[in-house]
């Protein structure tokens, strides 16, 4: 097994101790010439948490430099600087499950330190611009972005969308996560793919050729959620209002307190705001049209272009 493979993922070249089957590979990787700008490495991480720094929870400490997170008998998480993130695994645990948090929360919070703007969502490509679909876990994320990939549309990155000061979105890694009844609704066979962890009903479904893998600007955001009426709503949110939402869908926004980026994050908030197309999507909770609202949402993309 070679000591370091090398990889790319939301513009950075990553070097890891870890196989991480899951983003591109780099195209050369020779140290001596171009050093890895991110390097993830197996070690020991204290299990107290960060001396001097601020507890935000049982497993969670942050630093102005540093994050440390702990994933129950899964592993302890070391992110600092926005270059290294240093993982101490639980004994007998498998590679899967401390990817699903590398690759999520970790990685999430390095790219919080590189001063990026980290949304919970999905980038979608249209055109030469992107939409990003953010909303609660459950809200339909993933699903909404599968029927976008089977009318042929590109992904840009899924869960974890960084957008940089200009305003552009940051190509992720070539897979979307899927649970079961997604799939199945979506006529998905997974007899072939990957699941996340070995005990959870979610997959990783490769995007292959439906790849979007350079920066696009932000044009439309919308926010996903669900309610027990028969209808969508679709609501354009405008003004002072359009602040809140990007805010309350940053991802793991809890990880802002403690280090010194609030300030950051808000005038980032405030650029992306005043850039795009946003509105709220209500759907119902069962029997919603899958088509009906990718048609209802390219509409609204082409009157809003």
């Amino acid at each position: 097994m070679p000591d370091r493979f090398h990889y790319t993922c939301y513009g950075l070249t990553i070097q890891s101790q870890l196989p991480l089957p899951e983003l591109l590979h780099a195209v050369s990787s020779v140290p001596e010439i171009a050093p890895a700008e991110v390097d993830i490495r197996i070690g020991p991480v204290a299990p107290e948490g960060l001396p001097g720094g601020t507890r935000l929870g049982p497993f969670l400490w942050v630093t102005v430099s540093s994050l440390w997170l702990q994933v129950p008998k899964v592993a302890r998480f070391l992110v600092s600087e926005g270059r290294e993130i240093v993982i101490d695994p639980e004994p007998g645990i498998d590679a899967d499950s401390l990817r699903v948090f590398l690759l999520g929360s970790a990685l999430g919070a390095l790219l919080f330190q590189r001063g990026l703007l980290v949304l919970h969502g999905n980038a979608i490509r249209i055109g030469e611009q992107c939409m990003v679909c953010v909303g609660h876990s459950g809200a339909g994320k993933s699903t909404l972005a599968a029927g976008f990939l089977r009318r042929g549309h590109e992904i840009l990155a899924d869960d974890v969308v960084p957008v940089a000061t200009d305003c552009r979105a940051l190509p992720g890694f070539p897979r979307i996560k899927l649970w079961q009844d997604a799939a199945d609704r979506l006529d998905i066979d997974t007899q072939a793919l990957r699941r996340i962890r070995p005990e959870m009903e979610k997959f990783n479904y490769p995007l292959f050729d439906q790849f979007a893998d350079r920066p696009l600007p932000v044009r439309w955001v919308y926010i996903l959620g669900s309610h027990a009426r028969p209808e969508t709503l679709f609501e354009p949110i405008r003004g002072m209002a359009r602040f809140q939402p990007l805010h309350a869908n940053t991802y793991r926004v809890r990880y802002l307190e403690g280090m010194a980026l609030k300030s950051e994050h808000l005038k980032l908030c405030g650029k992306l705001a005043g850039r795009i197309r946003l509105a709220r999507i209500t759907r119902p909770e069962k029997g919603f049209e899958l088509d009906a609202l990718i048609d209802r949402i390219l509409a609204d993309v082409a009157e809003h272009p």
